[in-house]
């Protein structure tokens, strides 16, 4: 294979600020301490950690024909991660979002919807887009184009062919769980977090969460649940309760998506079922340190030294 890593999906241009508190009345300013771009979103982010972790990586999605495109696939290039599946939608712009992060690390967004509506694979992609050992689908419910039924038929031909499938959404009501579950039978882990996961099944219990999940068939579900951890459940009845590492949280924006990349660089290294999760939450923890998706995430070695150092949670 070609890649080691492929990310599909939800690429979106992030301006952040914080701390916020409150929009400012009227036409009045706020000051605040830091301000940063980043690429982010589920398959945006998990790209760029995947590539600083070594793996080899390309990125599959849509951008505009605008500034913040440019600066999406310029970004990506300072990472080394392949942009030639990337594709300029006409008459669309960029996905982007401006994030204010609250003193205590919450991120409440406005999100322009953009080009992760209209990009789509054709069969003469095919091929060049599972050139890969994993691929990761991040952004579910964005993607209006594959989210018709192509996605799913990628996951199938992709299972055909031994690759390991991810999956990740962008969702928050019962009603978009339609486009979930054609997926989720050629899915090896799904990775919601815990509010993503209570909206698509409606459900509050998380052993109910994930035996509902398991039962359409995907072989593992992972929960991230921010400082309580993350749980993983499979259909051999394993069970794996990981707790968060302790840290002083900045920004929360990207840490679900930190985690996708940190889990498959974990299956890439051939890790333990435990250890990817745990690749996945140190992902996750250094993502929460800084401000910006990726901000902390520096390279696999440093994220095995915090991995090695840094306490968890009791």
């Amino acid at each position: 294979m070609t890649f080691d890593y492929t990310s599909m999906g939800f690429h979106t241009f992030d301006a952040l600020c914080r701390p916020v508190t409150e929009i400012p009345p009227g036409g009045n300013t706020y000051f605040v301490d830091e301000f940063t771009l980043a690429v982010s979103g589920a398959a945006g982010s998990a790209a760029i950690v995947a590539a600083k972790h070594g793996l080899k990586v390309q990125a599959v999605g849509g951008v505009g024909n605008d500034l913040m495109g440019d600066w999406v696939l310029r970004r990506f290039g300072d990472f080394g991660v392949d942009t030639e599946m990337m594709q300029r939608i006409p008459d669309m712009t960029t996905s982007s979002s401006v994030v204010t992060t609250r003193p205590d690390g919450a991120r409440p967004a406005l999100h322009k919807r953009g080009a992760t509506a209209g990009f789509y694979v054709t069969d003469d992609q095919m091929d060049r887009v599972l050139d890969t050992k994993i691929l990761h689908i991040g952004g579910v419910g964005l993607m209006d184009a594959m989210d018709q039924g192509r996605n799913a038929e990628l996951l199938a031909e992709a299972k055909a062919r031994g690759i390991t499938t991810t999956l990740d959404v962008f969702a928050s009501t019962p009603e978009d769980f339609p486009l979930i579950r054609p997926l989720l039978a050629h899915t090896d882990y799904f990775m919601p977090s815990e509010e993503e996961a209570m909206a698509l099944s409606g459900m509050t219990d998380y052993e109910e969460i994930a035996a509902f999940l398991l039962d359409q068939g995907v072989g593992a579900v992972i929960l991230t649940l921010g400082a309580d951890g993350a749980m993983y459940r499979d259909q051999r009845g394993q069970k794996i309760d990981i707790p968060s590492y302790k840290i002083d949280v900045v920004c929360t924006c990207g840490c679900g998506d930190c985690f996708n990349a940190g889990f498959a660089t974990g299956l890439h290294l051939g890790r333990s079922i435990e250890d990817c999760i745990r690749f996945g939450q140190a992902s996750s923890a250094q993502n929460a340190m800084g401000l910006g998706s990726q901000a902390v995430v520096s390279s696999l070695e440093n994220t095995i030294a915090f991995m090695e150092t840094t306490p968890t949670r009791a």
